[in-house]
């Protein structure tokens, strides 16, 4: 075992109770992370996960309550009005900061306002997917050609009007220049189950969705929406390697209510970013072709407002209102 100098034992003596402040920084009580969305998809996953992880760091209870409904806005609110004390988190994505703050106009939380960033966690990767129903299309220029020929002739699917499903469409159809006929469902699971029976002609999922839904070839995917290549489907192209300039992924990021202390979103922040770098975590997202992105509490308010300009100008352009 290493000799500690008599110079280093005053650091070590100030990180053991820097570490032991920090672990009581948070009040007695279970840690509730409320996901705005029904248990079973990407948030859920991701949530769920993140609550292990953070459960052993902390050394207390974190759970996940699931508070669905109105496009993600319901357990916003419930996490914009709980007492600011670290105990209730909301797991927020793209629709509950970006897109509801454009697409309504009697929404009861202000999306910058009410909220404390913690972190980012990931930025999930979308992707440009076809059915059975057009077995010719199979490549994006072919999809944009057969979109030119007959304006909104080719249909999407997407889970529900105003959601990031419909709104990636949206601006993947200006960047191309293309118009489509939007169907609306109910929830990921239908929409996806529509393009796979050929119900409808394509759709804007999440990356490892897609993956699944193409295993066995009925659906294929002409497209992913990140920067780069993902490892989890190493041969299909981005959007710019087939001639249109485009970004889009989801957002899934850690918030506590405002006027959280500061020392206490700093104990947050600093479980969150551990939690991403643990091997379980790790899994999870490399199922989701996510990579984890660890961030201040800065850099994610200042996210936050990119995503909204992203998001509200399309949000805005195509009069979407979900009230």
């Amino acid at each position: 075992m290493p000799r500690l100098s008599r110079r280093s034992l005053p650091l070590l003596a100030f990180g053991l109770a820097a570490a032991g402040s920090a672990r009581a920084q948070l009040p007695a009580g279970t840690v509730r992370i409320i996901v705005p969305y029904n248990p079973g998809g990407i948030t859920d996953i991701l949530a769920r996960g993140l609550a292990h992880e953070m459960t052993a760091l902390l050394g207390r209870s974190v759970v996940v309550e699931n508070r669905a409904g109105a496009n993600g806005s319901i357990g916003a609110t419930v996490v914009a009005r709980a007492a600011p004390d670290g105990l209730t988190l909301l797991l927020g994505v793209t629709d509950t900061h970006a897109v509801n703050p454009a697409a309504m106009r009697n929404l009861q939380y202000d999306a910058v306002r009410d909220f404390a960033p913690i972190s980012n966690i990931t930025n999930v990767p979308l992707a440009l997917a076809v059915g059975p129903s057009r077995k010719e299309l199979t490549s994006l220029p072919g999809l944009i050609a057969a979109a030119k020929a007959k304006p909104g002739s080719l249909t999407h699917s997407s889970w529900g009007v105003g959601s990031v499903s419909q709104i990636a469409m949206l601006r993947l159809a200006e960047a191309a220049g293309i118009e489509l006929l939007h169907v609306p469902y109910t929830g990921a699971a239908p929409a996806a189950q529509a393009l796979a029976a050929g119900q409808v002609d394509s759709m804007i999922l999440p990356a490892g969705a897609a993956e699944a839904l193409s295993r066995d070839g009925t659906v294929r995917i002409l497209a992913v929406l990140s920067p780069q290549r993902l490892a989890l489907l190493p041969n299909v192209p981005t959007l710019p390697e087939q001639g249109v300039t485009l970004s889009v992924s989801i957002i899934q990021a850690v918030f506590a209510p405002a006027r959280t202390p500061a020392d206490t979103v700093a104990q947050l922040n600093k479980a969150v970013v551990e939690s991403l770098a643990r091997p379980g975590m790790a899994e999870i997202l490399r199922a989701q072709a996510a990579l984890p992105d660890p961030q201040t509490p800065a850099e994610l308010a200042a996210l936050v407002l990119r995503e909204q300009a992203a998001w509200g100008r399309v949000v805005l352009a195509g009069n979407i209102r979900l009230d």
